[in-house]
């Protein structure tokens, strides 16, 4: 039996008509996961396993950054950006102490601190353009991708395209105006790092609430929507997604030993098909870096990113299944195509100028206290007003 939202979520007892789908993504998810653990030591196959419950929890809560921050500037509704608050706050508690001690079972912890630069600034604005004209972020096109939508599939294909000019130009970027990197765990100490923090979070929080009353006279949240959830087949309450996507993280910081990140893969990705087309990158100075030129030489399964994001999309795919939502479209209007290119270019090109996208700087940056993941959310968050504003030319809602 299945309750409304008014009423606790629990598990249904029927399962859905995509089982093909089901036994096709558990049977590969279990032989990447055999595989992994054999061949490259078992934190890359707990790091899978991390990466397929973001997937699951990614589709099931509808957790998309995207959508949430469209909802405030087009409607006035801000429950995902306070739900995203609520996720923070959980992050930077737990990440502050943990990355102040440094290590945890002799694995070394840092945190994703970056410069504030204008480099952060042009990066950001573009990728919260190519949200709202791709359809998604970082982790929403992986999701929506894996969980059967083909014009996110477009989107990703061009998201590492895009990653592919960023890396090549990344070289013009560097030594653009800025400030060192800041981090208020680093200058203030962890507890007027978290105080610090929550004071923002809850700046953002009470805005958002403001500013929704003004428009509505009220607030709207899970409650007010009749909704039968289930654990098992979604969807999930967003605060649930808040909460489980903290505890992504912060199990991607204790067994890698960094935040969770995502697009980086895309540029080794596309980086390893440039060198299959004959394209020399490692003459880029992008790709001069040591680590990330072993990196083009290995396996994709080394990659920490690339492991977790192969496991994003299996668990979108699973989840997508459980739900009997997986039904993959391939009749697309055109002017959502060209959105798509457009949106998934300027997706990859934002996230290698501007240190990462809204998992690396934003979730990452601001749970570790970076002030860099601040100043990329206010220009992301306004690249994402304009490019709301450009999805009527589109043709999209």
């Amino acid at each position: 039996m299945n309750t409304t939202a008014t009423g606790p979520a629990i598990l249904t007892s029927t399962l859905p008509s995509n089982r093909g789908s089901i036994i096709a993504s558990a049977l590969l998810a279990l032989v990447i996961y055999a595989y992994l653990s054999s061949n490259y030591g078992w934190r890359q196959g707990a790091l899978f396993i991390v990466g397929l419950a973001a997937g699951i929890i990614l589709y099931h809560a509808a957790f998309g950054f995207t959508a949430a921050w469209r909802e405030v500037v087009s409607t006035g509704r801000g429950a995902g950006l306070r739900a995203q608050m609520i996720m923070l706050a959980i992050t930077v508690l737990i990440f502050t102490p943990l990355i102040a001690q440094g290590e945890v079972w002799g694995m070394s912890l840092r945190g994703s601190v970056a410069p504030l630069n204008i480099a952060v600034i042009c990066g950001a604005f573009l990728f919260g353009v190519g949200m709202q004209l791709g359809g998604g972020c970082a982790s929403g096109t992986l999701f929506t991708a894996g969980g059967g939508n083909m014009r996110m599939l477009i989107t990703l294909v061009a998201f590492i395209a895009g990653s592919v000019l960023g890396t090549w130009q990344w070289s013009m970027w560097q030594g653009v105006p800025g400030v060192a990197p800041f981090s208020l765990a680093q200058s203030f100490g962890s507890i007027w790092a978290i105080l610090i923090s929550i004071g923002l979070f809850s700046a953002v929080w009470f805005a958002s609430t403001a500013y929704e009353r003004k428009r509505h006279g009220s607030l709207k949240s899970d409650r007010d929507v009749e909704r039968a959830y289930s654990w098992l087949t979604g969807p999930w309450p967003l605060i649930a997604g808040a909460i489980a996507l903290a505890a992504v993280n912060v199990s991607t910081l204790l067994l890698a030993g960094r935040p969770w990140g995502v697009t980086s893969a895309f540029a080794l990705w596309g980086g390893k098909i440039a060198l299959f087309l004959g394209i020399d990158v490692h003459s880029w100075t992008y790709w001069q870096r040591q680590a990330l030129s072993n990196a083009l030489e290995q396996s994709i399964f080394t990659d920490i990113t690339s492991v977790m994001n192969i496991g994003i999309m299996l668990g979108a795919l699973l989840a997508a299944g459980l739900a009997g939502k997986f039904a993959p479209n391939f009749r697309l209007p055109l002017r959502s195509i060209i959105a798509a290119v457009v949106g998934g270019l300027l997706l990859g090109y934002g996230a290698r100028i501007a240190y990462g996208c809204n998992i690396g700087a934003y979730f990452g940056g601001i749970g570790s206290t970076s002030m860099h993941g601040w100043l990329w959310f206010v220009a992301a968050f306004m690249g994402s007003s304009l490019g709301t504003k450009l999805r009527p030319y589109f043709g999209l809602k």
